[in-house]
């Protein structure tokens, strides 16, 4: 056998092996599936499947009268041209309840999730995970020792069907933000379904995190969960997301909301791992309000989708407060990524830091955006930017754009950012010392990203790393 034959059969060996992990999709024979496109009738049928409080309802239809008189976002990020909402189906639900057993899981469903290795994970380090598959949550369980503590970790559907819970719900939700912040929270709100609810009690402290997963299986569909998080004074959390979907040849639209609230005192650490499939319109929309001497700490790596708009957003009203925002974005081939983030420093003595990565290569594109914004009574509030970017090819590209707004004379902020490539002296090192030319690109994309792969749990570093990988491969020849 040739040299030739025996590298051809590599590399298909490398894209069919690896990318069945994410790639692979389940009929949909059985499904509920609401028509495409948007309308009152499917907004009050998303509403009356989930016997909602009037209130809800009523929020759902001021969002779609929002949403019909908005405009699409102007040409200043990614184009979405190719996005036609009439073709998209705000609703896609397999015929299954909600299960608190693994083993109450229907067959296909529970295999996907096997397959991406939810189970595992939560055996070993979890203390609760929520499975949304379509549009509707599938599986949802909590240790009883974390419920013990008072800790609630439902969803918000659940949640708005428990008398002591409603109450709370309709306090917070959708007060970060609101419907008319762009168009697709206003469609984001009139169609939600799925995500979870967390309330930690005040001065309690979770030994483990909580997760939840979200598998688009659907084609020409969108996934629209809202996450609601209340972290209380003095309290501790971790909170993980993972997303993905397999690959059709039609546009997935994913326009999800989260809205942390996060009290005085407390900490809240949010990490998210994408691998959307790359005909996915990524149009998310995540924010947060910090308290006096309290901690929010954003972990985001971003690996997929056709396109994305992504700034997760920090209100930082309390003093003293914190937040740190640390990220990795990969573009290849047919991806243009506008991602970054936004930071509002109100209260006095706070500190933001935010560190980011970004990679192109296939002629991928990256764009990050960052805003700070320095409120009039933020006194001697620090802020620091710093992105890295880099190019493994000369087809790619990546811009920074930061914006800073400082309306107080005595904070102090600063921004840096660099854009390089692969040192061929490097890549040659490696190759001195038995690494193939890949291998040793490989090796220093993944010394690039150590800086967000250190912040995540083992197991959701070993998958950032492995996505590089499959990534990296996947250029080969």
């Amino acid at each position: 056998m040739s040299d030739e034959t025996q590298a051809t059969r590599k590399r298909a060996q490398v894209q069919d092996i690896n990318r069945s992990l994410y790639d692979f999709k389940m009929s949909e024979e059985g499904y509920e599936r609401y028509a495409d496109g948007l309308s009152t009738d499917i907004v009050r049928a998303i509403s009356e499947k989930k016997d909602e409080p009037a209130w809800m309802l009523e929020m759902r239809l001021r969002a779609l009268a929002c949403y019909e008189e908005m405009q699409m976002p102007a040409n200043w990020g990614p184009s979405i041209e190719m996005l036609d909402l009439n073709h998209i189906s705000a609703y896609v639900s397999p015929k299954t309840k909600q299960a608190d057993s693994w083993d109450d899981v229907p067959e296909d469903i529970k295999n996907t999730f096997e397959r991406l290795g939810i189970p595992e994970a939560e055996r070993e380090s979890l203390a609760g995970v929520g499975a949304q598959y379509d549009s509707e949550i599938v599986y949802h369980n909590m240790r009883a020792e974390v419920a013990d503590q008072g800790v609630i970790y439902t969803t918000i559907e659940d949640a708005l069907h428990d008398p002591e819970l409603e109450p709370i719900v309709h306090e917070y939700f959708g007060k970060l933000i609101p419907m008319r912040d762009h168009k697709f929270a206003a469609l984001h709100y009139a169609v939600w379904s799925g995500g979870s609810f967390v309330y930690v009690p005040e001065g309690i402290t979770l030994p483990y995190p909580l997760q939840s997963y979200f598998r688009l299986n659907a084609a020409g569909a969108g996934q629209f969960e809202h996450t609601l998080i209340i972290v209380e004074p003095g309290a501790d959390l971790h909170f993980i997301e993972g997303c993905s979907a397999p690959k059709y040849y039609e546009a997935n639209l994913h326009a999800g909301a989260v809205e942390l609230f996060v009290k005085d005192r407390a900490r809240l650490r949010y990490s998210t791992i994408e691998n959307w499939s790359k005909n996915m319109f990524n149009l998310n929309t995540k924010r947060a309000t910090v308290g006096a001497d309290a901690k929010m700490e954003w972990v985001s790596g971003s690996f997929g989708s056709h396109v994305s708009y992504l700034y997760p957003t920090t209100i930082m009203q309390g003093a003293r407060s914190t937040c740190e925002f640390t990220g990795i974005t990969f573009a290849g081939a047919t991806q243009d990524l506008d991602t970054g983030c936004k930071v509002i420093l109100n209260g006095p003595d706070t500190t933001a830091s935010v560190d980011t990565k970004s990679i192109s290569k296939d002629g991928g594109l990256n764009t990050f955006r960052s805003s700070v914004m320095i409120g009039r009574h933020a006194d001697r509030a620090r802020a620091t930017v710093s992105c890295a970017s880099l190019m493994l090819d000369d087809i790619s590209r990546s811009d920074t754009i930061p914006a800073m707004d400082v309306r107080n004379g005595s904070a102090s902020v600063g921004h840096e950012a660099t854009i390089g490539r692969i040192s061929d002296d490097t890549i040659l090192y490696l190759m001195s010392r038995g690494c193939s030319e890949n291998e040793a690109r490989t090796m220093v994309v993944n010394g690039f990203a150590d800086p967000v792969s250190k912040e995540l749990p083992m197991e959701y570093a070993i998958e950032m790393n492995n996505l590089i990988k499959l990534e990296m491969e996947g250029a080969i020849g």
